[in-house]
């Protein structure tokens, strides 16, 4: 997924650069200029006579120049990790794992519950029946909290993301589980506050109203020059990935805000170690 992104902003700069309209481009290529707009979202796959076809179009003749672009047009469809849980992730949400995989620093505001990246299992077994409707299968539950503690190994692999967490004070009162799962999940926050590439804050209530206004919201940077920060929006059906400069310019100004209001960290394990003799 990463790779068809990165593909696809590359060749919608070089189609843009050189005055090719969507529907020239598909016309090359035997499609739609629907076609062309997914696959420079990265929302298809590419086959490498399409994207070898497009570099001539767009000028790009050097082959010092297109071996990268095809070299990715040829790996972009290799799947993930994360496909192999694809019975019970939407597609929408495989989206974001793969991005989350591929990132270099995550951060992320959450009020209504512990993030995903750092729950337990059995809080994530609360998380998960509560928010399915009706009654969710043994297995698919099983399966849905696998795919969340796969996804935790991120934070201890060799490329490990920098993650900023920063947790409205509900998120840590609102009881999942009841007392010995929330007992749980809060010394586990406090196990990865001291992780060297987390970064938790808190948001207590004594702060009063706050700049998120909008909700929850997570915010992906890339290594990659070439792949735009994203910020993801989860809602009730789907997600919304916004990439303009000044959206994601927008939601780092909040989330750098919400850090300045917040608990710093040091606070932020007083705070989790008080509620966690309060369970």
């Amino acid at each position: 997924m990463v790779r068809r992104i990165l593909l696809g902003s590359q060749l919608r700069r070089l189609r843009e650069a050189c005055g090719v309209t969507r529907e020239e481009a598909g016309y090359s290529i035997r499609a739609s200029e629907s076609k062309i707009s997914r696959m420079e979202l990265g929302r298809v796959s590419f086959k490498p006579r399409d994207v070898a076809d497009l570099l001539t179009l767009y000028g790009v003749t050097d082959e010092a120049e297109r071996e990268p672009l095809l070299g990715l047009a040829r790996s972009s469809g290799q799947a993930g990790w994360w496909h192999s849980y694809s019975d019970v992730l939407p597609s929408w949400f495989q989206t974001y794992v793969g991005l989350e995989a591929a990132s270099e620093r995550i951060g992320t505001y959450e009020l209504q519950f512990v993030h995903g990246l750092l729950q337990t299992e059995e809080y994530a077994h609360a998380v998960v029946v509560n928010g399915h409707k009706g009654a969710p299968s043994r297995s698919e539950v099983d399966r849905r909290i696998a795919l969340r503690l796969a996804r935790q190994k991120l934070l201890v692999s060799e490329s490990a993301p920098h993650l900023h967490c920063v947790l409205d004070e509900a998120a840590l009162r609102r009881p999942y589980g009841g007392r010995e799962v929330m007992a749980g999940q809060l010394r586990v926050l406090l196990e990865f506050s001291e992780y060297p590439n987390i970064t938790l804050q808190v948001v207590p209530f004594v702060r009063g109203g706050h700049v998120a206004e909008s909700g929850a919201f997570t915010l992906l940077r890339f290594a990659e020059q070439e792949l735009p920060d994203l910020v993801y929006l989860e809602q009730l059906t789907g997600a919304l990935y916004l990439d303009k400069r000044e959206e994601v310019a927008a939601y780092q100004v909040v989330l750098d805000r919400l850090a300045a209001e917040a608990l710093d960290p040091a606070e932020t394990r007083q705070l989790i170690s008080g509620l966690l003799q309060l369970v």
